[in-house]
């Protein structure tokens, strides 16, 4: 197995991927409690769901483990989830039961696409100075869901944004979790991350702010309201609407992907001469995952952000991504412990993985005018509009724009040109 991983070439141990992938499931957990509470508001089974969110976190994570030999955590994608809910079932008062079907067909474009290499060679050929942007900029993103999530940041009518309650008891445990985790980290202490998540769990349950959980062990929900529907509803796809929505579906999750996998390589030393070693296979298990995901009865599964907090405590294979999946299987069966990995125990971890992966941008060449400002546009969009793959798509518009007004057209890969085209119809035509 050690050979199948090959630790010896990424420099890492059985117990440095464990850890690793413990830290990265506690970190994507909250996806077992969000997705269900999120997908229930368009009339689906929230036990249906949060069973369907289990297996495909799962069968996800197994297939990028085992395939491409990456340490990533799959599951339903926040921002997505909330698109399928709020923007499609009850914007657009387009059935659940529909907008599922639209997930499975857009899963199964996906694969089409990655059979082709064609998602493997457009992130391939990305500048490098966009690559790094990329990366910084989830960082961003993931330290303000941090953030947001520890209620140190939060909504304001007037300025948009403010400054949280810190007298609140989660936030005030979010913050103490801050400050521990990050003491262990400059105190050299290997894990610190996922060390300083356990001592905020202890805190909060010894104060009261984390309940502590009434039952160990749970029973599994059927699986059976939501499981196999795609199937019955492919009749009901064949409108614009509908076949706008599929596009949507395939446009975001292609760069949510796109972007993780850029930023989780870079993170991981795993980038070689500006290309993803097996992106192809990473891309294949990504959209089988996600296929799956929507026959089991979930929204659109892709790469975890989230996967950036193993990695930072050490986690280089696809062992690690095994350790995620058997995180998902122990809680199918323990779901109520789950109730104490509260946002306010990974906000830190969050915060902390944000600041690290945010260090990509020095690698930026800012003196070069053509790439400065896509890049700045492209970091600064992702965590203001809340979405990786918008930010991905401004910086692609302005780069070829940049580069034509700098006289370096020669540069710009052919491809470049293609998806400049399509990002300025997907924000004229579909958001």
């Amino acid at each position: 197995m050690r050979n199948y991983f090959q630790f010896s070439e990424r420099n890492t141990s059985y117990k440095q991927e464990s850890i690793a992938g413990i830290t990265t499931f506690l970190s994507m957990a909250y996806i077992l409690v969000v997705n269900p509470v999120i997908l229930s508001q368009t009339g689906m089974d929230k036990g249906a769901v949060f069973t369907a969110t289990a297996l495909s976190a799962i069968i996800g994570s197994l297939l990028i483990g085992l395939i491409a030999n990456y340490p990533i955590g799959i599951a339903p994608s926040m921002g997505i989830n909330a698109f399928f809910t709020f923007s499609v079932c009850i914007g657009m008062k387009i059935p659940w039961e529909t907008t599922l079907t639209g997930v499975f067909i857009a899963g199964v474009l996906f694969m089409i696409l990655s059979l082709l290499k064609i998602r493997e060679k457009i992130i391939n050929i990305i500048p490098q100075d966009l690559k790094h942007a990329i990366a910084g900029g989830i960082g961003f993103f993931v330290a303000f869901i941090g953030l947001k999530n520890a209620g140190i940041v939060t909504s304001n009518p007037d300025t948009f944004v403010a400054i949280g309650n810190f007298k609140s008891a989660p936030t005030l445990l979010a913050i103490i979790g801050f400050i521990i985790t990050i003491i262990l980290l400059n105190r050299g202490i290997r894990g610190g991350i996922f060390y300083g998540m356990v001592l905020t769990t202890i805190i909060g349950i010894l104060f009261r702010v984390i309940d502590t959980p009434k039952a160990i062990i749970g029973k599994i929900p059927n699986l059976e309201p939501t499981f196999g529907v795609v199937f019955s509803h492919f009749d009901d796809i064949f409108s614009p609407k509908v076949l706008a929505v599929i596009f949507t579906f395939l446009f975001v999750a292609f760069f949510d992907t796109a972007g993780a996998l850029i930023a989780i390589a870079s993170q991981a030393g795993l980038m070689k001469n500006n290309q993803i070693p097996n992106a192809g296979k990473a891309l294949m298990a990504d959209s089988m995952g996600a296929t799956v995901g929507a026959v089991l009865g979930t929204s659109t599964t892709a790469s975890m952000v989230e996967s950036s907090a193993g990695i930072a405590v050490g986690g280089r294979t696809g062992f690690t991504s095994i350790i995620i999946a058997a995180g998902f299987v122990v809680s199918l069966f323990f779901s109520p412990v789950l109730s104490i990995v509260t946002p306010a125990v990974t906000a830190p971890a969050l915060i902390i993985v944000g600041a690290m992966m945010a260090t990509e941008i020095s690698r930026i060449n800012w003196k070069d005018g053509a790439a400065a400002i896509p890049c700045f546009i492209t970091i600064i969009m992702m965590p203001l509009s809340y979405s990786v793959a918008t930010g991905i798509a401004l910086g692609f518009i302005l780069y070829p724009i940049s580069m034509i007004a700098m006289k370096k057209t020669k540069d710009i890969h052919p491809i470049m040109y293609a998806l400049f085209i399509i990002f300025i119809g997907y924000f004229a035509y579909v958001i």
